[in-house]
């Protein structure tokens, strides 16, 4: 049965109300929780970017839920930085927490002031991250000199179970490739039969663990506001890739995103005022065979969506087997 998770985007909403968000998305029958870790917002409307790595802990310690954490080591992060993080996390909440190890984004790693590499360097990178964070999570000493380099390092702490090591993918090739040493799978809505591609190449690989989605979507009482509310949040991540991967300022996403109009941005969030929409584009997901469904809803208040989605939605899903 496809457990339905809350998405919590620190891009947009203030760590201190995001905290308040996640406890209320409990109290409605959210079952786990997700968070991104960003160093900037995707726009200057956005306007946010608290520390996720202190906030999951004061969220891991007010609420009974699982969380995850999408995050980039190999500039930004050194991994042995991450893996004391990660290590640290899973031995205060045991089996509670997961990250998402990524390649990166240039509008958070650009700071450091490195050179941005090409794609498949940062992938070769971050497939050295994951090498080096797993060894120093069982404890050994590590020391690396590749496109990263580790003097001696290791993690005193030992967390019980080791949290899973978690692939963000976007295409059904990258798909493939994580599938060699990830524990789980996570993407974004995209088209159905992308989507289906996508899962099917994971497990043709030989992907293990669960496979999670995390859905944009934009919900109000009528769909003007519902359409309002994608647009003004969410029309700077209609990008493909590069763009998205690219681009270092939310100044620049702004810019490209100025005569960007709701076809588009329809195109990367389920847009709707029914509930009943929403199940069925649920229901359709959790068919695919996605174990895990993350609800992210763009707009930056979320009390009036927890509430309704938890009363029509989530139910609805439950009843079906879907949820």
């Amino acid at each position: 049965m496809t457990r339905i998770g809350f998405h919590a985007s620190h891009e947009q909403i203030d760590p201190r109300q995001l905290l308040t968000d996640v406890q209320h998305a409990e109290r409605a029958g959210f079952q786990m929780a997700m968070c991104s870790d960003h160093l900037a917002p995707w726009s200057e409307r956005q306007g946010h970017s608290g520390y996720a790595w202190s906030w999951l802990g004061a969220a891991l310690a007010t609420t009974g839920l699982t969380f995850g954490t999408v995050c980039a080591p190999g500039v930004r992060y050194h991994p042995a930085v991450v893996a004391q993080k990660v290590a640290t996390l899973g031995q205060m909440f045991p089996g509670r927490f997961w990250v998402a190890l990524g390649s990166g984004q240039a509008v958070n790693e650009h700071v450091t002031g490195q050179r941005w590499p090409a794609k498949d360097v940062r992938d070769r990178r971050r497939e050295e991250c994951v090498d080096i964070i797993r060894r120093l999570l069982a404890g050994e000493e590590v020391s690396a000199d590749g496109l990263v380099t580790v003097d001696r390092a290791r993690v005193w702490e030992r967390a019980d179970p080791t949290p899973l090591l978690i692939a963000p993918v976007v295409s059904p090739a990258s798909a493939t490739r994580a599938a060699a040493w990830a524990d789980g799978m996570v993407t974004i809505n995209q088209p159905v039969e992308t989507l289906r591609e996508l899962l099917q190449r994971y497990r043709d690989a030989g992907g293990r663990g669960r496979t999670s989605l995390q859905v944009h979507l934009s919900w109000a009482e009528d769909e003007e506001e519902a359409e309002r509310i994608a647009v003004e949040q969410w029309r700077t991540n209609v990008f493909a890739e590069p763009v998205s991967w690219d681009t270092e300022t939310p100044a620049g996403f702004d810019a490209m995103a100025a005569h960007v109009g709701a076809g588009s941005v329809h195109g990367a969030v389920r847009v709707s005022a029914s509930t009943d929409q929403h199940v069925q584009w649920l229901g359709e997901y959790a068919e695919l065979g996605f174990d895990d469904l993350y609800l992210h809803h763009v707009g930056q208040s979320q009390e009036r969506f927890l509430d309704v989605f938890g009363e029509r939605v989530l139910p609805q899903l439950a009843t079906s087997g879907r949820g």
